[in-house]
Parts: structure tokens; sequence; C-alpha cells
């Protein structure tokens, strides 16, 4: 019985954890438009791939602008949670896009290397819910506004 009692303990607390984590599922984006060179890197794919209209985006994907280029995408919620203009010269990782099947929270983080976006978000019907912008010196969270976002490159300087 004392040999029992930590496999029975394991057990229960494995298959609570897979529980809690089963209520949680990823969303997805849609890109709206694009202008000029455009492209999405997913961590599952080596080479980054031309967006187009329509195309599926998902957790951990990188929407990367060239020169003279923009997309906008859906960052998808319940209705629409925000629409994001991601403009020329950028990187930006739609780090985090989850919705708690019980409760219908949503988080969304995105991740902004370099460039600008602007951002227009809906205000959240969830008060547990968020909608962040992460940057590589800040965290920037929102309940509902038009707001942007700019990381300039940082030049090394050579000795």
């Amino acid at each position: 019985m004392k040999k029992f009692l930590p496999i029975l303990i394991f057990t229960l607390l494995l298959c609570f954890s897979f529980g809690i984590n089963a209520e949680e599922e990823s969303r997805i984006s849609r890109v709206l438009t694009i202008e000029g060179d455009v492209f999405v890197k997913s961590p599952d794919v080596p080479d980054a791939v031309s967006a187009h209209p329509g195309m599926a985006l998902n957790e951990r994907d990188i929407i990367i602008t060239g020169k003279d280029s923009k997309a906008v995408l859906n960052v998808n919620g319940r209705a629409e949670s925000a629409t994001v203009e991601v403009d020329e010269n950028s990187q930006l990782m739609l780090l985090e896009l989850k919705k708690d099947k019980k409760t219908g929270t949503e988080n969304t983080l995105l991740d902004l290397a370099v460039g600008k976006i602007l951002v227009k978000a809906r205000e959240l019907r969830d008060p547990d819910s968020k909608f962040e912008v992460k940057t590589p010196t800040s965290v920037v969270g929102v309940r509902g506004t038009n707001f942007s976002v700019e990381v300039e490159a940082v030049e090394k300087k050579s000795p």
C-alpha cells in the first residue's frame, strides 16, 4: 500500500495538470491586406514564406515586412480583438494567442523586435483578458484603444 500511494498521487497530479491545460486553446490571426514584400516565418518551417491576404497566422509566427511594405492583421477573438498594421522594416511575433475555453478569457501578447505597429484594439469584454505588446525594453497592456509602438534598430559601434 505504501508503494501504491505515491504512484496514485503522481497519477492524480498528472491528470489534474493535463485537465488545466486542456481548457486553453490557441487562437489564430489572419492577414487582411499586404503591400510590397511581407513574409511569415513559422517556428516549425525552416524558411519564411510570402504572406497573402486571408493567410492564417498562428501563435509564435513572425511577420516580417520589407522596405516600402506593410501588412494589416486581424487578431481574432470572440469578435475581433484588434487590427494591427505592421509598418515597413518591421518584425512582429504573435507570441501568445490563447483562449480559455471554460471562462472565455483571451490573452494576446505581441512581440515587436524592430519596426513600427499601429494597434486598433477593441475594448476587452472579460476583465481577466489581456492584450499586450512587448518590446525589447517594455511591455504595454491595453483594455481597448488605438496606439502605436515603435522600436528602432540599435546600430553596433565598431571598435
